[in-house]
């Protein structure tokens, strides 16, 4: 694998991490500065970060004006922001076509607070199409990246990925509190660790307003790779 490649996997990862950013867009506002907000997102069935904005938010006018946005994402918790892991998503933001219904079933999977920002003021999915990703994974370790190399789509449709949640929520609470403990998580008193969505690489559960983010050891493709990967997990 080379350092493009292996930079290209470890920036995925970084994405997949994390569950914020800052979104930079042109503002109309003061022409010809940017302007920067923290935005919640995950990714779409192609990889993509989608974002959830008000059509009130100077985000929203501001890419009305301008598609043209960023999104920068850095590594939680490090000791030395400077050699903290970080990217920058170049990319064009476009609305998210009413057809395209996973998207809202999704985000709210992973981020199920936002269900009520619609009762203040109307809101609209938008994702974030990248163009280049600038990603710096420590001091010296800086790469341009390609959407091709960084982009990894989920094997798994809207209906398998709902069925593989179900089933896990309902029967198997267990394996995944096995998974908090043996990754040393702490659980909140009354919090039952909830699973939030599966992809090639991994999955992310949800503890209480907290997406924590595992690996599988292997890529999956299948459901039955999902079940031996969680099994093979869990007997650790």
């Amino acid at each position: 694998m080379t350092a493009n490649q292996l930079a290209a996997r470890e920036a995925r990862r970084l994405l997949l991490r994390e569950t914020h950013g800052v979104l930079s867009t042109h503002s109309v506002e003061v022409p010809g500065y940017p302007f920067g907000s923290v935005a919640p997102y995950c990714l779409d069935r192609r990889g993509q970060p989608v974002i959830l904005i008000s059509r009130i938010a100077q985000h929203t006018r501001n890419i009305a004006a301008n598609p043209k946005v960023s999104l920068t994402v850095k590594e939680e918790g490090a000791d030395d922001v400077q050699t903290a892991a970080r990217l920058t998503w170049l990319a064009n933001a476009a609305p998210v076509p009413p057809e395209d219904d996973d998207v809202p079933a999704r985000y709210y999977a992973f981020l199920p607070q936002a269900r009520d920002y619609h009762k203040t003021h109307d809101f609209d999915f938008y994702r974030l199409e990248a163009v280049r990703v600038r990603y710096i994974g420590g001091f010296g370790e800086i790469y341009w990246l390609t959407p091709a190399s960084i982009l990894l789509a989920n094997p798994f449709t809207h209906e398998q990925e709902e069925g593989m949640i179900r089933h896990m929520n309902a029967d198997h609470v267990e394996a995944m509190l096995h998974y908090c403990r043996t990754a040393h998580l702490s659980i909140p008193e009354g919090v039952t660790p909830v699973l939030a969505g599966v992809d090639a690489e991994g999955f992310h559960l949800r503890l209480g307003a907290r997406l924590m983010r595992f690996e599988f050891e292997h890529p999956v493709q299948t459901p039955l790779e999902v079940r031996q990967a969680l099994v093979a997990l869990a007997r650790r």
